[in-house]
C-alpha cells in the first residue's frame, strides 16, 4: 500500500485543485492512503470524497471570517486573529510536525503557508504553487484601474512573483517537486535555482461540460458567478444583479446562475425577491439543464442551479463574475468575463486588478453596475472581441490535463523517492 500522503491546501480554490490531483493519483494508485488538512475553512470540497472513502480529513480546522484572505486587509487580519487564527496555526503546525516525525510525504497546494508547513515537517514534500504567476506583473493593468508601480518594480528586480524566502523553501533537498501554473513563472523560478515545472493546469480538468441545449443556443447567455464565501457572496450577487437591472437586455436572454453549498438557496431566494425578480414554474427544458429554480425580471430569465458550474460554464457568451478560481476556469474555456469588485474580504479592487492582469484582460473589472451594464452590451454586440479575449484567456490558463501530469510526477519524484538526502534547508 505504501506510505500515506498528507495534502495541505489553503483556500477554496486550492482545495478544488488538490482534489483533482488526489483523484488523478488514486486512479494510478487506488490503495494509496490520502489524508487532507485544509488550512482554511472546513474542507467542504472534500466532503463527498471522504464519504466515498477516497480520503480522510485530518487535523485542526475551522472557518475564518476572511475566508483565507486576511492578507488582503488589516481588517480581515484583525477579524481572523480575533476568531483564533494564531491558535489554529499553532495547532496545525504541531499536527504537521507529528506527521513529519513518521517520515511520510506531504503535498503542499497553495502559497507560502502550506509550503512552509510542509518544509517544517522534516519529511519529503512536493509543492504545487497555484496563486502566483509572473503574468501579473508583466502584463499592463486594465484601463482606468491604475498600476502597481512599486510592486511591479519589486517583482522585476526579483525576476519572479515568488519571494526569496519561498525560493529557499522550494530549493530544499526535501522538496522533491515544484510545479507552478504556467511556463513563464516556472522559467522565472529556474533562474533563481528552483527546478520548477509547469506540467499543466489542474483548474481546467473536469470541465468538459454538457452539450448546449438547442433552445438555449437561440438566446443570449450569461453566466453569473457571485462566489461562495459568506457573507461576501450575497453582496457580490446583489451588485451583479443591479447591473442586470440597468442593462437594456435584448430578448430572449437567459442568465445561468450557479452556486455551491453556500450561500443556501433560501438566501438567494430572499435576495432575488428583494430585487424584484419573480419566481416562475421551472419548465421541462429548464429542469433538463439541472436548474432547480427559474426566475424572471423584465426581459431577463434566470436559471438557478446548485453545483452546475462544470456543466454550464461552456454555454455562456460572457461571464459576470466576482469569484476567484471559477473566473479563471471560465477564462480557460474561452469565455470572457466582466467583474465588479466590492468590499471583500476577497473580491476587492486590488484582487480584481490582479486577476485581470493574470488573465491578460480576458476578465475586465468595472467600477459600477452601470459601467458593467454598458460594457456587457458592447461585448455581446462584438463577437470578434469576445473571441479575441477568449483566446487570450485560453492561452493564459493553458491546456487541461494537468492533474494527470502532476499525478505521474508525484509518483515518480515523491511517492517512489527514497528518504531525505540531507543538507541545505532540509
Amino acid at each position: 500500500m505504501g506510505a500515506p500522503l498528507l495534502v495541505l491546501s489553503n483556500g477554496h480554490g486550492e482545495d478544488a485543485i488538490a482534489l483533482r490531483v488526489i483523484q488523478a493519483l488514486l486512479r494510478r494508485q487506488p490503495q494509496l492512503p490520502v489524508a487532507v488538512l485544509p488550512l482554511v475553512g472546513e474542507g467542504l470540497v472534500f466532503a463527498a470524497a471522504q464519504r466515498a472513502g477516497a480520503l480522510r480529513l485530518v487535523g485542526p480546522r475551522q472557518p475564518l471570517p476572511s475566508g483565507g484572505f486576511s492578507n488582503q486587509s488589516l481588517r480581515g487580519m484583525g477579524a481572523d486573529l480575533a476568531a483564533g487564527l494564531a491558535s489554529l496555526s499553532w495547532r496545525q503546525w504541531r499536527w504537521v510536525r507529528r506527521w513529519g516525525n513518521c517520515g511520510a510525504p506531504l503535498l503542499a497546494v497553495g502559497d507560502l503557508l502550506p509550503l512552509a508547513l510542509a518544509w517544517s515537517s522534516g519529511a519529503p514534500f512536493a509543492f504545487l504553487g497555484t496563486p502566483k504567476s509572473d503574468y501579473t506583473w508583466r502584463s499592463p493593468p486594465p484601463p482606468g484601474w491604475g498600476g502597481s508601480p512599486l510592486a511591479d518594480a519589486y517583482h522585476r528586480c526579483k525576476g519572479s512573483e515568488w519571494d526569496p524566502w519561498e525560493w529557499a523553501l522550494m530549493a530544499s533537498r526535501r522538496c522533491r517537486l515544484v510545479a507552478v501554473r504556467d511556463r513563464i513563472t516556472a522559467r522565472g523560478l529556474r533562474r533563481r535555482g528552483v527546478a520548477a515545472l509547469a506540467p499543466g493546469n489542474p483548474m481546467l480538468d473536469g470541465l468538459s461540460g454538457e452539450p448546449l441545449p438547442a433552445w438555449l443556443g437561440q438566446r443570449r447567455r450569461l453566466l453569473l458567478l457571485p462566489g461562495s464565501r459568506m457573507p461576501e457572496a450575497l453582496g457580490n450577487g446583489a451588485r451583479l444583479l443591479a447591473a442586470l437591472e440597468v442593462w437594456a437586455a435584448p430578448p430572449p436572454c437567459t442568465v445561468l446562475m450557479t452556486c455551491g453549498g453556500l450561500p443556501r438557496q433560501a438566501a438567494w431566494d430572499r435576495l432575488l425577491r428583494s430585487r424584484g425578480w419573480r419566481l416562475e414554474e421551472l419548465s421541462p427544458a429548464g429542469a433538463a439543464t439541472g436548474a432547480h429554480a427559474a426566475w424572471r425580471r423584465g426581459a431577463v430569465s434566470l436559471l438557478l442551479g446548485r453545483d452546475r458550474f462544470e456543466a454550464w460554464a461552456g454555454w455562456a457568451e460572457v461571464g459576470l463574475a466576482t469569484a476567484g478560481t471559477a473566473t479563471e476556469q471560465l477564462a480557460g474555456l474561452g469565455v470572457p468575463a466582466l467583474s465588479l469588485p466590492g468590499t471583500g474580504p476577497q473580491f476587492r479592487a486590488g484582487f480584481a486588478r490582479r486577476q485581470s492582469r493574470l488573465l491578460g484582460g480576458a476578465v475586465q473589472p468595472c467600477h459600477t453596475p452601470a459601467e458593467l451594464a454598458h460594457r456587457l452590451g458592447r461585448l455581446l454586440d462584438d463577437p470578434p472581441q469576445r473571441r479575441r479575449l477568449g483566446a487570450i484567456g485560453q492561452r493564459r490558463m493553458g491546456p487541461a490535463g494537468g492533474s494527470e501530469e502532476l499525478a505521474a510526477l508525484l509518483q515518480e519524484h515523491l511517492l517512489a523517492a527514497p528518504g531525505p538526502a540531507g543538507g541545505g534547508l532540509g
